[in-house]
């Protein structure tokens, strides 16, 4: 009786912080688009693992807006990280734009994320995928939080160790960029001691730009050597990639990924 009544509560708890998330995804879209005034309307549950997002007022936005904002708002909130989001018409419930989250990178799936979706009345969906295990461990973790807390600060030093070691063991096989080493064979950067890991695409673009620094790329000549013998190339997969290396090279503002109109892109050094 117990164990089920501390169940319950822990679904209420989840529910209750996914709600506060998506609603803060939402805020964070309108600020991107320079709307303070518009109303969020309250988050409905439309089963155990589906919510849906409502506004008062039409808008418009760029999808890769949407997924920034609900990326951020999830990974505060320690959610999830496998879900569907759908953008709905009100007029006739047809989806406008979607994309998947998964942990697994080659799971995911963000299509035309740069194209901008006309003003409109919009409902956004967000499903989250095979919740069942996860959902149980929610219920250990809120029921045993003092163990769970023991595992997590002991799994945080370990790792925090664990970093010193590689970062003293690294070998001098690296290009220099700004304040970053640039490890391709290992598919990352490092800044200081901070490891940040690149995706397979990600790093052989880099890769291309660290080897040609402040000269012009063309796009068909990136989308050739990156993606000719990796699949099918949807749509805008180029801009998203250059999209996420550029987010892991803010913290240099001497490093600059440029798009030249028409061509294609320069790192600027």
């Amino acid at each position: 009786m117990a164990f089920s009544s501390c169940q319950n509560e822990d679904y209420d708890n989840i529910s209750a912080t996914t709600k506060v998330a998506i609603r803060e995804a939402g805020n964070q879209l309108l600020l991107k688009n320079q709307d303070s005034t518009s109303l969020i309307l309250p988050v409905l549950e439309l089963d155990s693992s589906v919510y849906k997002l409502e506004f008062n007022q039409p808008l418009t936005f760029e999808p890769n807006q949407l997924v920034t904002a609900i990326d951020s708002s999830f990974n505060v909130a320690f959610l999830p990280k496998n879900y569907r989001v759908e953008v709905l018409q009100c007029s006739d419930n047809e989806v406008a734009y979607s994309y998947e989250i998964h942990t697994e990178k080659e799971r995911t799936l963000i299509p035309c994320a740069g194209r901008v979706l006309p003003n409109g009345c919009y409902t956004i969906k967000v499903s989250f995928l095979n919740l069942t295990q996860e959902n149980d461990s929610y219920t250990w973790l809120f029921c045993f939080l003092g163990f769970g807390m023991l595992l997590f600060i002991l799994k945080y030093f370990l790792k925090k160790s664990k970093l010193k070691t590689n970062v003293k063991a690294i070998d001098d096989d690296f290009e220099k960029l700004g304040v970053f080493q640039f490890y391709p064979e290992q598919n990352k950067l490092v800044k200081a001691a901070t490891e940040i890991s690149l995706s397979k695409k990600e790093c052989e673009l880099l890769a291309i730009f660290v080897a040609n620094p402040n000269q012009i790329i063309k796009r068909d000549e990136l989308t050739k050597r990156v993606w000719e013998d990796n699949g099918v190339f949807v749509g805008r997969s180029l801009d998203t990639y250059i999209s996420k290396l550029r987010k892991k090279l803010q913290d240099d503002t001497s490093i600059k990924l440029t798009n030249v109109h028409g061509v294609g892109y320069k790192l600027e050094v």
